[in-house]
């Protein structure tokens, strides 16, 4: 089995996630699924069918959440260090073309949110800034045609 990289607050999200499935959500859906049942006939009981499918959506996701656990490989990016980019790095790039400005954080695959500036180690502008350092340029194919940017600022945080 493969190790999932992620980071320390990727990890701790992860977990705050599984305790509220099983500690709030399991138990009120079960607690839901009994009323259901006491309603009547389960063949036309929608309540109790709309419960049994949200018990199965977060059974689903917690044994997801376990197996993600169980393979996580921890690295905490504060006691990375260097110029190069790698895991972990906060990463500021300039766009060779607009000027625009943008920093990402490279972490793993699960906790990547472009909108909060977290890119999955796998998506390709990651992958493209892997091994490089400082004032390196780099070329990014994308949907409307491969993009320039160069590297401003690498940082461990």
């Amino acid at each position: 089995m493969d190790k999932i990289p992620m980071t320390i607050e990727g990890h701790q999200a992860l977990e705050a996630e599984f305790k509220r499935r099983t500690v709030e959500e399991r138990p009120r859906i079960i607690q839901a699924i009994s009323e259901a049942r006491a309603h009547g006939d389960l063949s036309e009981n929608a309540e109790y069918h709309a419960a049994k499918e949200q018990q199965s959506h977060n059974e689903g996701r917690i044994a997801e959440i376990e197996d993600q656990l169980s393979r996580a490989n921890i690295i905490d990016p504060t006691k990375l260090g260097g110029d190069t980019v790698k895991f972990g790095a906060t990463v500021t790039i300039v766009d060779e073309d607009t000027d625009e400005e943008k920093t990402y954080k490279i972490v793993g695959d699960i906790e990547a949110d472009v909108k909060s500036g977290k890119i999955s180690i796998s998506s390709p502008i990651a992958r493209a800034m892997i091994g490089k350092t400082v004032g390196d340029s780099i070329e990014v194919a994308a949907p409307g045609g491969a993009r320039a940017y160069e590297i401003l600022a690498v940082k461990f945080i």
